[in-house]
């Protein structure tokens, strides 16, 4: 049997009308306002050529450090954090998009019972299906999906955020701890320089060739070599276990794969950076993380205003039934179209008209907190250059104020054996030298901690083209 053609008319007449009035999705933010942004970036660009993609760091001249970030992102905490986010992001967005399907249930039914007095008992089993459809007329639930999946896309550009700035940390880590052993060997070689003299200087002494005085000051800066090489090698141990923390590996492994590289710094090579600021954008995942936050803000705007429309929801089902009863049984077929409901809502102490309210809030809220995302990201690039500016300029004088220094302690040895030089001068000469050297080492750690920095704050090679829905990021 076939529904009533005028009921079946008007059906089609409603599905027409949802067709003719799809929900259009907010595209994401890709520009700023010119107080935001300016032409070009302030601080001077740096001369390199490599690019911010992911295997940048493979381009360091050290093949530890990309073993070492591949072991932290496997391990790392805060990415099964963010890909579970995207797990339940992808869940939340498929139960959206149910929402502009119909619903079909099967449902089965037994009863056995007397109506009246007078009348046999009847029993009945039914077994059929049952639809129920909220029609989509305003575009409600195509803004909830769209929202679900703009908060998906979001939830993977916070994952390749973390892991970015895992990949950052790792090597800022590694190069810390690097700087800190050649400064810890720059201290003992110090030190026992500072003994040897201190052991000569006690013998002169015993034979009457040099004061006590001289003697007690050779004894106390050797004394102090030692307690700051020994403070050096402390805070290489806890750089190192900082390491152990972030790469999950076994301590003694970790520290085989550290011997042979032991107080050499990893070079990093030089970035290139394009003029534009509005070309880099999309190369900051938690940029793209801010835009789809603006498109989840706005299809729940979207939503809530669609829920003060007047909401059209149609049901039907089909099923066999079979009754039996005063020795008689008759079966066959049931089935309904509808019925076919209207709701407008009327009252509801401003319910629905707060929801609105607040969903114009959230999406200006979005809007304000992807401005200043985008704010945030112009400054640490921005600070970056400058910080690679300055190690550029300060590279050549630190370099040639350890060299003198060097020849300095040098010649103040050679005069202090002659007879020409105090200790003092000596002292004076080896505390110089040995602070320009720890200075050396600080500014190569700090230039190579900047373009790290400029890696991160350019996105480390994310694009979000590229962000599937379909496919969840692994650590």
């Amino acid at each position: 049997m076939t529904p009533p053609p005028r009921l079946a008319l008007l059906l089609a007449l409603i599905l027409a009308g949802c067709a003719s009035t799809p929900h259009e999705a907010a595209p994401p933010p890709t520009g700023a306002a010119p107080a935001i942004l300016s032409d070009a970036w302030q601080a001077p660009l740096p001369t390199g050529a490599a690019r911010a993609e992911p295997g940048w760091f493979a381009r360091f001249n050290d093949p530890l450090l990309p073993t070492l970030i591949q072991a932290a992102q496997t391990a790392s905490p805060s990415l099964a954090v963010a890909a579970a986010r995207i797990e339940r992001a992808r869940a939340a967005r498929t139960a959206a998009a149910a929402g502009l399907k119909p619903r079909l249930d099967a449902v089965a039914s037994a009863s056995h019972g007397r109506a009246a007095p007078s009348q046999p008992a009847l029993s009945s089993a039914s077994l059929g299906l049952q639809a129920a459809w909220e029609i989509d007329l305003f575009g409600a639930a195509a803004a909830g999906r769209d929202a679900a999946q703009a908060r998906l896309e979001g939830a993977q550009a916070a994952w390749h955020d973390a892991q970015v700035a895992l990949a950052a940390e790792t090597a800022s880590s590694y190069t810390a701890l690097r700087a800190c052993e050649a400064q810890a060997r720059q201290s003992r070689a110090d030190a026992e320089s500072r003994g040897e003299t201190a052991r000569l200087t006690e013998l002169s002494q015993r034979a009457g060739f040099i004061a006590p005085a001289d003697a007690a000051l050779v004894r106390a800066g050797a004394a102090q070599a030692r307690s700051q090489a020994l403070t050096q090698q402390a805070q290489c141990e806890q750089q190192t276990k900082a390491l152990v923390e972030l790469t999950a590996l076994p301590e003694p492994e970790l520290r085989r794969r550290l011997a042979p590289g032991l107080a050499q710094l990893p070079q990093p090579a030089p970035l290139a950076l394009t003029e534009l600021p509005a070309a880099w954008l999309a190369q900051r995942p938690d940029v793209a993380e801010a835009a789809r936050a603006v498109q989840a803000a706005a299809g729940d705007r979207s939503q809530a205003d669609a829920r003060l429309r007047p909401q059209v929801s149609l049901s039907g089902s089909i099923a066999g039934v079979t009754v039996r009863g005063g020795g008689a049984e008759s079966s066959g077929t049931t089935w309904s179209l509808g019925p076919l409901v209207v709701s407008l809502p009327l009252f509801d102490g401003g319910t629905r008209t707060a929801a609105a309210a607040a969903a114009r809030a959230g999406y200006d809220e979005a809007v304000a907190l992807y401005q200043a995302q985008v704010r945030r990201a112009v400054r640490e690039v921005e600070t970056s250059l400058v910080s690679l500016h300055s190690t550029e300029q300060r590279q050549a004088d630190a370099v040639r104020a350890a060299q003198d220094f060097e020849a300095s302690l040098r010649a103040t040895e050679s005069r202090q054996k002659g007879g020409l030089a105090s200790l003092l001068d000596l002292e004076t000469a080896r505390r110089n030298a040995l602070a320009a050297q720890a200075a050396l080492v600080e500014l190569q750690r700090e230039r190579a901690t900047a373009w790290i920095s400029l890696y991160r704050a350019l996105g480390g090679g994310f694009d979000a083209a590229r962000l599937d829905a379909a496919v969840t990021p692994r650590p």
